[in-house]
């Protein structure tokens, strides 16, 4: 039997099932950042009294937002093996792998004894689960991002790759929905039911996931024997640069998200009890914005380039760290409404609309997945940190200590990408244009 050849494997203008493909990703990444920040909203409302002591709520918010940051931790491994099975075997089986794993874990925590139940064990149980969350989550954003993008039209791989970014703020808004809805519930069933209701999300996800085709850039690598023996030794030898560049863009959107949608909504909730439905509710309306502004800013890049949208981004986000925390220091619940809105809805999503095909293209093919997993991974572990480091510098310096953490990561992200080639500049875009035209009057 012969190998298929890399003319009849890919086309300029993209993969049969490119669309089925890349809904399939933004869905199973709906219900893995639905499951993963079920837990961060979770540690910001409920688990330090649920989970930990109560003679001082300083400390046990400061050890729920320490075993968040353990889910964090353990996703650079998650990465590094996740990526490696993607560009040895192929991106399918670790999607619907990683799904497996995610889903499972996360109900488990919706079924948990607590502290008042069982003592101390319940937080070691609970830093288990999310040693185990953390390796899903850090096996999934590979494969999703590469599979969209692979099967991607060349001129489009913008809006493609922006797909399933679009399904971080998906899932986030619906764990933000799920315990808007559930705060109504009597005791515990406050936070089990949002987590016991992801089981329906990743049976949902593991269907459609199950019918994808393989990745046509990897079965071009795979005919031509070009897959590399360990894609993961590879991307360090080879590639360490362009894994340094992605772990700096990166920072600032992990930081600028869980900086507030973590810790900045601990912060209100705690000085403004009463606004816990509104914070709530705004955390879930910036998601729903998120996802438009997401598959926005994807689509724009195709147009303009990837660089241009990612530095305004940074650039915002660096004047943006004051004013947030000034705006909302009354209570006011209209401006709490529009910072969340602005700071998750239009800064975080226009950075992670770019990540998708600027993360992707810094590396080849043989090592895509390896590569930007790892960076992607290890810059998340870092900002897994930024509730926990804002708590000890507001506990320092008040209320301006987070926000200079905020900006000293939009920082590190601004001299990231200005320190990054531009990955589809004008002469990209002029040559990809060229070949899609072929490729579209040789099917006329």
């Amino acid at each position: 039997m012969t190998q298929p050849t890399a003319a009849r494997i890919q086309s300029p203008l993209g993969s049969k099932d490119r669309y089925k493909t890349a809904v399939a990703a933004a869905l199973g990444t709906s219900v893995e950042n639905y499951d993963f920040i079920a837990y961060g909203t979770a540690s910001a409302l409920y688990f330090s009294a649920v989970f930990f002591p109560e003679s001082d709520r300083f400390i046990g918010t400061l050890l729920s937002f320490a075993t968040l940051a353990v889910g964090f931790l353990m996703r650079p491994l998650g990465g590094a093996i996740g990526g490696y099975l993607a560009d040895k075997f192929g991106r399918k089986p670790v999607l619907v792998g990683a799904m497996l794993v995610m889903g499972g874990a996360t109900f488990i925590i919706g079924i948990l004894p607590t502290y008042a139940t069982v003592g101390a064990v319940a937080p070691v149980l609970l830093v288990v689960i999310r040693m185990i969350q953390g390796l899903a989550f850090g096996a999934e954003w590979g494969g999703a991002i590469t599979m969209a993008y692979e099967h991607a039209p060349w001129n489009r791989r913008g809006m493609f790759a922006a797909i399933p970014q679009s399904g971080n703020p998906l899932g986030i808004a619906l764990a933000s929905a799920m315990f808007l809805i559930s705060a109504n519930l009597d005791g515990d069933w406050r936070w089990r039911v949002p987590f016991l209701l992801s089981a329906v999300l990743v049976v949902v996800a593991l269907i459609v996931r199950s019918r994808l085709s393989e990745s046509p850039e990897f079965q071009e690598a795979k005919a031509e024997g070009k897959i590399e023996k360990n894609p993961f030794l590879t991307t360090l030898r080879r590639d360490w640069r362009s894994i340094l560049r992605v772990i700096s863009l990166r920072i600032v959107e992990s930081f600028a998200y869980y900086s507030t949608a973590t810790y900045f909504l601990n912060y209100l909730v705690e000085r403004f009890p009463d606004l816990r439905p509104t914070a709530l509710g705004a955390l879930t309306a910036a998601s729903i914005v998120a996802i438009f502004v997401t598959f926005l800013a994807g689509s724009l890049t195709d147009k303009i380039g990837r660089r241009p949208i990612y530095i305004v981004g940074c650039a915002v986000a660096i004047l943006f760290a004051f004013p947030m925390y000034l705006l909302t220091n009354d209570g006011a619940p209209a401006l709490v409404i529009a910072v969340f809105i602005f700071g998750i809805g239009v800064i975080h999503a226009s950075l992670t609309g770019t990540q998708g095909s600027l993360l992707t293209e810094l590396f080849g093919t043989s090592t895509r997945t390896s590569g930007a997993s790892l960076g992607y991974q290890i810059a998340a572990a870092l900002g897994g940190f930024a509730p926990f480091l804002a708590a000890v510098l507001v506990g320092w310096l008040g209320w301006s200590g987070a926000s200079l953490l905020y900006m000293l990561a939009a920082v590190i992200g601004l001299i990231g990408i200005l320190s990054t080639r531009e990955t589809f500049g004008k002469s990209e875009r002029a040559r990809v244009a060229k070949l899609v035209a072929e490729a579209r009057s040789q099917l006329s």
